[in-house]
């Protein structure tokens, strides 16, 4: 069973007052490319969260996300704030009025954002981060949501499975279509040499050594046989099934290395055949193996 590198998984918890939600989106990468966005509450779990889920992950362009709503689900902040300290605020702004009017500032100077950085007039609330019980509400979570995130891999790895099957015999039932074009394509060329030499002789006057023209046909013929090829694509085929079933990281590159030796056998044979209609199904076997590499670089 193959897993796609595409996936999402989603679990919440409510602990006090809100609601906290883990969310695992990923695309497909060579590595593991792992974005974390945590609310200010979660920072001090920074390195135990990277470590659950790089342990988990594998491979792709992840991004998880870990933040709080209220129990209605409106989005909070993760902090609490102070209310502002009016009496404060009232003796910052005086004696600023009056500073302003003792240096003659513009009118049009605002006081107002330079007061509320003063930390007397609005200050965070401390945050002493998650609890004990609270972190292990998270684990599970981020557990719940991994599991999630994996189902969902496992569906659309299914999905790519079925295609790369169809996909395989396809090209399987390309490569029994060349048989027939095969011996023909052989005798043809055959015929085509004995009968330009035959000219050739007639034109020249001269005899051909009948024994050394069957020698060099031999060898120009053994040069176009594609039976090697037929035989390396068959098999490689057959690989790229078997690799399908395999578990395991690593499944997705192995794939992708096997369908670049199709590639190869395939090339080959285009090379080899000088006959338009095996031309023709070298072209429709390309076509397929393009869509095969396009997914691979989405399995796991």
């Amino acid at each position: 069973m193959i897993y796609s590198m595409t996936g999402y998984g989603k679990a919440e918890y409510i602990f006090s007052d809100h609601k906290t939600i883990v969310e695992i989106r990923s695309l497909n990468s060579k590595q593991l490319d792992l974005t974390l966005k945590l609310m200010p509450h979660f920072h001090d779990k920074e390195t135990e969260i990277r470590r659950i889920l790089s342990a988990a992950l594998e491979r792709g362009k992840v991004d998880v996300a870990v933040y709080m709503t209220d129990i209605a689900g409106a989005n909070v902040s993760g902090q609490s704030y102070t209310p502002i300290n009016k009496e404060a605020f009232k003796y910052y702004y005086h004696e600023l009025c009056a500073l302003k009017e003792e240096l003659h500032m513009p009118e049009t100077t605002d006081l107002i954002p330079a007061i509320m950085r003063i930390p007397d007039v609005l200050r965070v609330a401390a945050d002493n981060g998650i609890s004990d019980e609270e972190w292990v509400m998270l684990q599970a979570a981020l557990t719940e949501a991994i599991e999630a995130f994996t189902a969902f891999r496992k569906q659309e790895g299914a999905a790519l499975e079925a295609m790369f099957t169809e996909k395989l015999d396809g090209i399987s039932a390309l490569l029994a279509e060349v048989e027939p074009f095969e011996k023909n394509r052989v005798e043809n060329i055959r015929l085509s040499l004995v009968k330009n030499l035959d000219k050739l002789a007639e034109e020249t006057k001269q005899q051909v050594d009948k024994n050394r023209l069957e020698a060099e046909l031999i060898y120009y013929l053994e040069k176009l046989d594609i039976t090697e090829e037929k035989v390396r694509l068959t098999n490689h085929i057959k690989y790229f099934r078997e690799t399908m079933s395999a578990v395991g990281a690593g499944v997705g590159k192995k794939l992708g290395f096997i369908a670049q030796e199709m590639g190869r056998e395939i090339n080959t044979l285009g090379s080899k055949s000088n006959q338009s209609e095996m031309q023709i199904i070298v072209v429709k076997m390309k076509d397929i193996l393009e869509q095969i590499k396009e997914q691979v670089l989405n399995v796991l």
